[in-house]
């Protein structure tokens, strides 16, 4: 066991997904190339100029702190977070400090402190020399989640990030596409050899990736040790993440509360949000979360990397859900033994089969490229009930990945593709494999067993992929013995 206590502290910033920016009624459009169009006085913070707070935005914070357990506040206020960059116009931040909207909570077991609102910065691009600032993210309404000093490890600091960019999701409140820098997250890091007290602590900034944020956090562990064992020190900074050299380096001496100044906005009014927002009503609107249906899926015996992949893609699993409750799943003892196979297979065609061939086609995920649920789940009927071999079902899948009701059996008449499972029909088939494998057969018979799969290849092959392979193993075991 080491003897060095690593403890880290997180912060995430969440771009909020709403039409407009946060004091503005310019467009929040985070795929927008073209620089500096969507601004106006008031994100360019033109002299004489007043903020006015976006509804919805705060309402999607709301939605956060209720979906993780939070305390949600009847009274708050906004904040002038005050330094000088070229990416903040007015020369201070509009954020919020001692007043919150959002305190407590927890995700993955990870208590968090707050959960609070402000806008986000211009962004800026560097090269040779030159700096260009682009504001069109500039006032955009930006989430930012604070966790106590209680996570310690790089491994749990990256299952709780994945965590949150899936809650945000499901209850809409952010796309959180970290390459599109809708979430970044930022890692305060302390290590130490005392169990009573924390060691200094560096802060890891703008971390855009899950695999970064482990990266990030072990190398800077590694470093403190380093330090530490050495004789050196531990300096209080900011430091960024190099992701070409798989290090960190020195950006700045890390600032404390009091260097911003803060103090309330005198532009904005103070909000009792429970005249503002029916709270319970927001509460009871949420979706099923993703640790719930998580639990839900595994309870249908589903394995773990499926179910990952599931409830990681919110319309994924919408489209799973959609599809399964057109299996007659529920009897008065719960889930049928029969219905957990038919959701099984529909995961694993799902997963394997289906985005298999969007990722093929180069398609997105959507309801006009996947089959129509019902659709589905017919074919999947089908493919248990024994009307279709599993062959028959991925050759039918291309035919219905266009969103429309298709009546499957008549499309798999039509392509030749209903599995014949008539015992005289296929004893012929196995008769003329037979017949004609006399060499594969001696040898089978002399003790080489493997050969048997040759002979249900070659079965399924004169059937043309229509016989039913379970079928053609039993007539198979009846003739050779």
């Amino acid at each position: 066991m080491s003897k060095y206590l690593t403890t880290i502290g997180l912060e995430v910033h969440a771009e909020l997904h709403t039409n407009s920016k946060m004091w503005c009624g310019c467009k929040n459009d985070p795929r927008e190339n073209r620089p500096n169009v969507n601004i106006c006085e008031v994100c360019m913070a033109h002299p004489g100029t007043l903020p006015v707070a976006n509804k919805e935005a705060i309402k999607k914070v709301i939605t956060v702190g209720t979906a993780v357990g939070a305390t949600i506040a009847d009274f708050t206020e906004f904040d002038r977070k005050n330094y000088f960059y070229p990416d903040i116009p007015k020369g201070y931040q509009l954020s919020q400090y001692k007043l919150p909207i959002v305190s407590g909570g927890s995700i993955n077991g990870v208590e968090l402190t707050r959960i609070h609102l402000e806008e986000d910065t211009a962004s800026s691009s560097h090269d040779n020399g030159t700096t260009l600032v682009n504001y069109n993210r500039a006032g955009v309404p930006l989430m930012e989640l604070v966790t106590e000093p209680v996570v310690h490890s790089a491994e749990q600091a990256g299952d709780f990030a994945r965590e949150l960019q899936r809650i945000l999701r499901y209850v809409g409140a952010s796309e959180a596409n970290m390459e599109m820098g809708q979430m970044r997250i930022e890692a305060n890091i302390s290590v130490s050899t005392d169990p009573n007290k924390f060691g200094t602590k560096v802060e890891v900034k703008n971390i855009n990736s899950f695999a970064a944020v482990e990266s990030a956090i072990k190398y800077e562990v590694e470093r403190h040790i380093d330090l530490i064992e050495s004789g050196g020190k531990v300096v209080q900074e900011t430091r960024g993440w190099d992701e070409n050299k798989q290090e960190t380096f020195s950006q700045r001496k890390k600032e404390n509360a009091h260097d911003y100044r803060y103090f309330p906005d005198p532009d904005l009014p103070k909000l009792y949000l429970s005249k503002l927002f029916d709270i319970e009503s927001i509460k009871n609107s949420l979706p099923e979360l993703p640790s719930a249906k998580k639990a839900r899926y595994l309870s249908y015996n589903l394995k773990d990397d499926v179910v990952e992949i599931l409830i990681d893609n919110v319309a994924l699993a919408r489209y799973f859900d959609n599809t399964i409750t057109h299996f007659d799943m529920w009897d008065k003892d719960g889930l049928k033994e029969v219905s957990k196979a038919h959701v099984q297979a529909a995961a694993n065609y799902l997963i394997s089969d289906v985005l298999g061939l969007l990722k093929k086609e180069n398609k997105e995920l959507s309801e006009s490229t996947l089959p129509a649920p019902r659709t589905f789940s017919v074919l999947i009927n089908m493919t248990l009930d024994g009307e279709l071999s599993s062959r028959g079902a991925k050759d039918l899948l291309p035919y219905v990945m266009n969103g429309q009701e298709i009546d499957i059996k008549k499309l798999a008449e039509e392509k030749g593709l209903i599995q014949k499972n008539d015992p005289e029909l296929l004893k012929k088939i196995v008769a003329e494999v037979l017949a004609e494998s006399e060499k594969q057969v001696a040898e089978y018979k002399s003790g080489k067993e493997s050969m048997f799969m040759y002979f249900v290849g070659q079965c399924m092959k004169k059937s043309k992929g229509a016989g039913n392979p379970s079928l053609f193993q039993q007539l198979l075991k009846e003739a050779l013995t």
